[in-house]
């Protein structure tokens, strides 16, 4: 058996996220303080009591999803093996916290900055995602590359391969909800805006990347224990240089998500486990790769679960 743990990506946040695992256990309680002391205000408090609509804030829902990984592959680390990890999109800071790239207080501050400036970049140059269901990736990516050359300046790439037939596009608001129906064009079932702040995974994201780099730059990175499957390479990358490298890439480049799954079943990897809020991962598994098992860690009788299993 061949294990990779899974990091749960944004658009998975829940209200009342964490809650139930501090409730229960003192390491849980112990890391949200951390995260509390570290980020100079109450991420627990969002967590647990929202509102929704603060949570769903970029600045907010990004370090929230990472302490809510945290804390659950804390709570299970030591009854599970696992052979390699990976993230989706700021997934992938927790991929790099289990890996033993970076420390807990190191992560949760860079993914902090990362959801502020990712925020700050949508309002200053406003961007949406959609979700296109149904049509071939390669006529998404065609007809993404024509809305951007005949776009005037206006940009839209494909930001998310999730799953075989489910791509998320990216790019200017405005140009990108005006011009929705060029997927259909393409062959696409559903096409439905994503309710997020910025055009993420995408070049309108360079004003962030660059400040994000020069956080990035000034913490040590060390290599991973264990291979991290990168977002923007698809495959397995364990030296601290190329590591921070991709981590400031991703910002600006596609989640390869879809490769990435793919580029584990090559290797070998049987057993997939979600870590953090909700099963948005877990589905993705199923659409991409046959006969694999797979589970998640959410909540209190999850987390048992695997401790006794």
């Amino acid at each position: 058996m061949s294990k990779a743990l899974l990091f749960t990506g944004q658009g998975s946040q829940y209200v009342g996220m964490v809650k139930d695992l501090f409730d229960k256990y003192p390491v849980a309680r112990d890391l949200v303080e951390k995260a509390d002391k570290a980020l100079g205000f109450s991420i627990s408090n969002i967590c647990f009591d929202g509102p929704a609509e603060t949570l769903k804030e970029t600045r907010y829902t990004q370090p929230a999803l990472f302490l809510h990984s945290a804390v659950a592959f804390n709570l299970v680390k030591d009854n599970m093996e696992f052979s390699v990890v990976a993230g989706h999109s700021v997934g992938e800071y927790a991929a790099l916290y289990a890996a033993e790239v970076i420390s807990f207080e190191d992560a949760i501050k860079l993914v902090a900055l990362r959801g502020q400036l990712m925020f700050t970049a949508g309002e200053d140059e406003p961007g949406t995602m959609m979700a296109v269901m149904g049509a071939d990736d390669e006529k998404v990516e065609a007809a993404c590359a024509e809305l951007t050359e005949n776009g005037n300046g206006n940009v839209v790439v494909a930001a998310n391969y999730n799953c075989p037939g489910q791509l998320v596009v990216s790019g200017s608001a405005e140009y990108l909800r005006a011009n929705a129906a060029a997927f259909k064009a393409a062959g696409a079932k559903i096409v439905k805006e994503l309710p997020v702040s910025g055009a993420f995974h995408s070049p309108l994201m360079k004003p962030a990347k660059e400040k994000l780099a020069e956080a990035i730059n000034n913490i040590d990175f060390k290599d991973a224990k264990v291979p991290v499957y990168s977002n923007v390479y698809a495959k397995p990358i364990s030296n601290a240089s190329e590591i921070k490298e991709a981590l400031i890439a991703q910002l600006t480049a596609p989640v390869k998500w879809t490769q990435s799954l793919q580029a584990m079943d090559a290797d070998g990897i049987t057993d997939f486990v979600e870590l953090g809020p909700g099963n948005v991962l877990q589905g993705l598994v199923k659409r991409t790769l046959a006969g694999k098992n797979i589970g998640g860690i959410d909540k209190v009788e999850d987390v048992e679960k695997y401790i006794a299993g």
